[in-house]
């Protein structure tokens, strides 16, 4: 169990059942009463954000979660396949729960995993990622100094703007927070 003093920012915690990660809190004591804690909670499943108010020394329970690392093996249809670098376990994935971090991860890529109950509820990606342009528009030759964009398929499937002079092949860097291009490999 939680108590609410041990509250802070990234703090995950469970209330009826479902996981909540603290985004914000803030202790406060109204002129009656006793002191409370306001909190601003993200429901680690759908996003959702809920404003909850607790009272001081209340506890709340502990998520069952770890954090694993594992490596993509290749994706199933719609469903992506992740192997357990421990115990070689395999476990299959719905790509409504990878969300759309599932464009910047390819076959090989080891990735850490946040697991709640047994069950992958996130994907924990490094700030950028190299991938090779799979398809785009040739390369216009000579215009490096100008801000146009032309969009590219990644090998993943991503989509993401590019420069004009990246061609097909090109190994380039991208931001997995914002899906910007970052530049060429």
């Amino acid at each position: 169990m939680i108590s609410t003093k041990d509250f802070r920012t990234g703090l995950k915690i469970e209330i009826d059942g479902k996981p909540f990660e603290i985004v914000e809190f803030q202790h406060f004591k109204p002129g009656k009463g006793g002191a409370m804690v306001r909190t601003k909670l993200k429901h680690m499943k759908t996003g959702q954000v809920l404003d909850k108010t607790f009272r001081s020394g209340e506890k709340v329970k502990k998520p069952d979660m770890a954090v694993v690392e594992m490596q993509f093996i290749y994706k199933d249809g719609q469903d992506f396949v992740f192997m357990d670098l421990e115990t070689y376990e395999q476990m299959q994935v719905s790509a409504e729960n990878v969300g759309e971090k599932g464009g910047f991860v390819k076959e090989g890529d080891t990735v850490k995993v946040l697991l709640y109950n047994g069950e992958l509820i996130g994907v924990d990606l490094p700030a950028n990622v190299n991938l090779t342009v799979s398809q785009t528009d040739p390369g216009v030759q000579g215009d490096r100094v100008s801000n146009a964009t032309k969009p590219a398929t990644l090998e993943t499937g991503l989509q993401v703007n590019v420069p004009l002079f990246i061609n097909e092949g090109d190994l380039i860097k991208v931001d997995t927070r914002s899906g910007e291009y970052l530049g060429r490999e």
